[in-house]
């Protein structure tokens, strides 16, 4: 299956392995790739299974298939994989600490989390996180991020998306321009930012400047001196912003849909995402009448993601 047939959006699953409905859909619907998570995760032989059913469907063996596997709290391969210790906080402090340590744990926790990944057949994963940690923010970023130090932040992270594209892993960007001044979890609710354009310029936005990633994952947060309805997902504003000033170049994708950060319907925080300029979006619950909803308002993958998307299969050989 060519990569122009596809549509443009990322879907999760529900299990451990397909249904017969799933595959109906992967077959009718085409998304652009799948993400996987904890409850599709049981072992590493069970999960490659899965990920070379979805290949098979597909006739391609680069067919993006995503995790989002930070390390620390954030570990889907937690069956066969004890990342408990290695979070961003960690490898932040590490490398202020002792950077020539740190280049040889950060480079070493890489390529173990490469090797793994490539076992189960995943080619993509959603790294690094690139908030900044602010003091009385919400805690869903908290230990996942590197520092408050927006330098910091990028020099780790520029590392990071290196180091995976060496093991042939490509990476994600999250969750620009900036999460980490929200002081609600967006997964349960918006969170508003009302710090003037030029803060977030030095601080938050800074962290995510002129990244060689393949992709990059929007936040779902408004904020309130750029655009004051819309979040960044839905925001022509804000998309304009870290395409011009932030550089980012790459393929853009939403946050999950499905959370609660964004209040209107399945179809039209979909459709609302492709209007501001998202190029995917991304639907993770794998609640089946959601993802033919989001099926159903994802246009065909446009000539800018088939471009990107054909670098991206020459890059993971």
């Amino acid at each position: 299956m060519t990569i122009n047939k596809r549509r443009s959006f990322i879907t999760g699953i529900k299990s451990t392995k397909l249904h017969s409905k799933e595959k109906k859909f992967l077959i009718k619907y085409k998304p652009w790739g799948i993400i996987l998570f904890s409850r599709n995760i049981k072992s590493i032989k069970q999960t490659k299974k899965l990920t070379t059913e979805i290949r098979q469907i597909f006739k391609d063996e680069n067919y993006p298939i995503l995790i989002d596997q930070e390390g620390g709290r954030v570990n889907r391969l937690s069956p066969f994989f004890n990342t408990d210790i290695f979070t961003g906080e960690f490898f932040g402090k590490l490398y202020k600490k002792d950077f020539k340590k740190f280049k040889e744990y950060y480079k070493i926790f890489i390529n173990q989390t490469s090797q793994i990944l490539k076992l189960i057949g995943v080619n993509v994963n959603t790294v690094p996180v690139l908030d900044i940690r602010v003091k009385g923010a919400n805690k869903i970023i908290g230990d996942r991020s590197f520092s408050n130090d927006p330098k910091l932040v990028s020099k780790i992270g520029d590392i990071c998306i290196k180091n995976y594209h060496l093991n042939n892993i490509g990476t994600v960007i999250k969750h620009i321009p900036g999460h980490g001044l929200a002081k609600v979890d967006s997964h349960k609710s918006t969170p508003i930012v009302k710090v003037k354009l030029s803060h977030l310029k030095k601080k938050d936005f800074y962290a995510f400047k002129k990244k060689k990633s393949f992709l990059a994952m929007t936040a779902h947060i408004i904020f309130k001196d750029i655009d004051t309805i819309n979040t960044v997902t839905h925001s022509k504003k804000i998309i304009q912003l870290i395409r011009n000033d932030i550089k980012f170049h790459n393929i853009l994708m939403s946050d999950d849909i499905s959370m609660k950060g964004l209040k209107y319907s399945t179809k039209i925080n979909t459709l609302k995402a492709f209007d501001a300029g998202c190029n995917l979006v991304l639907h993770c619950n794998g609640k089946f009448n959601e993802m033919c909803i989001v099926g159903e308002n994802s246009p065909l993958v446009s000539k800018f993601i088939i471009k990107k998307t054909s670098q991206f299969y020459k890059f993971i050989r």
